[in-house]
């Protein structure tokens, strides 16, 4: 089953709005991608996967950006079939195409849509936020998610180990202070605006509220979270 997704299909609010927003993130993204989708139909950027599962990362990401895509909602009992390894050979979601491009990893297919179609809005315009959201992306899949994400797996019945969770789990407050220093007096990884570098940290640090971990502890995080998780372009269904 399959769904076409287009920036109008984004809701309404008080701070982003896709019609007649002339100025701020949402309507620079979206004069952005008219320009450089031109001559793309909305069926050249495919996003396969569950709406829960981390393929919501990406769809989350193409909406900051305003970019169409079709969302191609792919059973877990079909990613080891060959259509589907065409797309991603690790048989596991989300798999990503752009036309002729395939890519995995949903972490580094937000880097490439971002660039690709953000520039100076959702990615950063100097190479030096660049390394930044480098930085910060790979800290997220490295230091934070192996802590959490067992904590999720017991939450939705996918591992039984809740001794093995609760031991990563509590590695995590030295590693959350990090994160916790760098967001002191501000509101935002890279300052005064939402960035690809919020997006996929907050997708990772959102295991930890889905796996029931308190991080209460780390009040700078815990704030920066729920402004993540409160985008109107984000599926509040999802459990990244």
């Amino acid at each position: 089953m399959s769904q076409v997704w287009s920036p109008d299909q984004l809701p309404a609010s008080p701070v982003i709005r896709f019609r007649g927003l002339t100025k701020g993130l949402a309507g620079s993204c979206l004069r952005a991608s008219k320009k450089t989708m031109k001559g793309k139909t909305m069926a050249d950027i495919k996003i396969y996967g569950s709406p829960m599962s981390r393929a919501s990362r990406v769809m989350w990401c193409a909406k900051e950006c305003g970019v169409p895509f079709e969302h191609v909602d792919t059973p877990w009992d079909k990613l080891k079939e060959p259509s589907f390894l065409a797309i991603n050979p690790n048989g596991k979601v989300p798999g990503f195409a752009d036309g002729e491009l395939k890519l995995f990893e949903s972490l580094a297919i937000n880097l490439y849509l971002a660039k690709k179609y953000s520039v100076g809005n959702l990615y950063p315009a100097s190479v030096e936020d660049e390394g930044r959201v480098f930085q910060w992306t790979m800290w997220a899949a490295t230091e934070v998610e192996p802590l959490a994400l067992p904590s999720l797996l017991v939450q939705l019945g996918y591992s039984k180990d809740a001794d093995g969770a609760k031991a990563a789990a509590d590695k995590l407050p030295p590693v959350l202070k990090i994160l916790d220093d760098a967001l002191k007096g501000r509101d935002w990884l890279l300052g005064k605006k939402f960035s690809v570098a919020d997006l996929n940290v907050g997708s990772v640090v959102s295991l930890t509220k889905y796996g029931k971990i308190d991080i209460s502890y780390a009040a700078n995080v815990s704030a920066w979270l729920e402004r993540c998780l409160a985008r109107p372009a984000r599926n509040p269904g999802a459990r990244e």
